[in-house]
């Protein structure tokens, strides 16, 4: 089960996520479903096509079924593999 205290641990491919705050103000506010990340990019479906946004400086929300967690991009600027034991 995906919690607030482990979202960094999990595979985030296929969640929606939204940007809520970032140092690049034209992004605040993009939303979509997560379909490739690399260390430092997560690429977004969105419904203008797909973006690629970088995970630092920007503050995501994650969605899993019914449950929302907020994360610090800075976080999970890593590879995916290079997260696992890491603590929020």
């Amino acid at each position: 089960m995906i919690t607030q205290q482990n979202i960094i641990n999990h595979e985030l491919t296929g969640m929606n996520a939204k940007i809520l705050d970032s140092a690049n103000k034209t992004v605040m506010g993009l939303s979509g479903e997560i379909m490739d990340e690399t260390s430092a990019m997560l690429f977004l479906a969105t419904e203008n096509g797909i973006k690629m946004i970088a995970k630092k400086n920007n503050i995501w929300e994650f969605t899993s079924g019914k449950n929302s967690f907020t994360v610090n991009g800075n976080t999970i600027s890593k590879r995916p593999e290079d997260r696992l034991g890491v603590k929020a």
